[in-house]
């Protein structure tokens, strides 16, 4: 079980870093536009990620 949390958890920041590392002046546009949406917005992204990744969980199984 805790392979596989570190295999999902390394999978994740592979990700996260590919955008940055790929290009920069996108990201950090991406960035400073999201500094500027409010709390409910940035908490509605989070739970839809959230909602997405179960699903996709459910769905591979």
């Amino acid at each position: 079980m805790l392979d596989t949390l570190l295999i999902a958890f390394s999978l994740m920041l592979v990700m996260e870093g590919m955008l940055p590392f790929l290009l920069p002046s996108i990201w950090r546009e991406i960035f400073r536009k999201l500094t500027e949406v409010g709390d409910g917005q940035i908490r509605f992204i989070g739970l839809t990620s959230m909602l997405a990744g179960i699903l996709l969980l459910y769905f591979s199984r």
